[in-house]
């Protein structure tokens, strides 16, 4: 029995392949953990009080070269950490990292190293290593579920 029940994803997606990672997650995780309350929910619907609900969150972004060099947050979440949620106290709370990025750039995946420095910045604790997926994650479902098994240890392990 995990220690948590209530795990948020709050993600930001423009091709839609951070949106197919989280779901992708999301359904192995419940078929792992049948009593472990999962959603899913975009970056620019949700509000600070998003950050609170769930015992545990999970934060997904794509790199973009959007505001900056390439590396940068979906604008999307880049708005959420820097504008909506700005001002938050994690209190705590463990958040988990998905980035993904395509290796025909420098900084492949470097949107993770934003959400760590959000985490640690509002009083959060980042949980676990994050989830790189690198290019198309369609075909990578395998890589993803490992990923998943070691974040339901982590979670065990409290």
């Amino acid at each position: 029995m995990l220690p948590v029940t209530k795990l948020s994803f709050i993600y930001a997606t423009t091709s839609g392949h951070t949106e197919y990672v989280v779901s992708v997650l999301k359904e192995y995780l419940q078929q792992k953990s049948p009593d472990l309350e999962v959603t899913m929910k975009r970056a620019e619907q949700c509000t600070e009080e998003d950050l609170m609900e769930p015992d545990v969150l999970v934060m997904g972004s794509g790199s973009w070269n959007t505001g900056g060099v390439e590396g940068q947050l979906d604008v999307r979440m880049y708005t959420f950490v820097h504008k909506t949620a700005k001002g938050v106290d994690l209190g705590g709370k463990k958040v988990g990292i998905i980035a993904l990025g395509d290796d025909r750039y420098f900084y492949t995946c470097r949107s993770g190293e934003h959400i760590r420095n959000f985490i640690n910045s509002h009083n959060g604790k980042v949980l676990g290593q994050p989830l790189l997926v690198v290019n198309e994650p369609y075909g990578q479902e395998e890589r993803i579920h490992k990923w998943g098994d070691k974040f339901l240890s982590w979670l065990e392990e409290g």
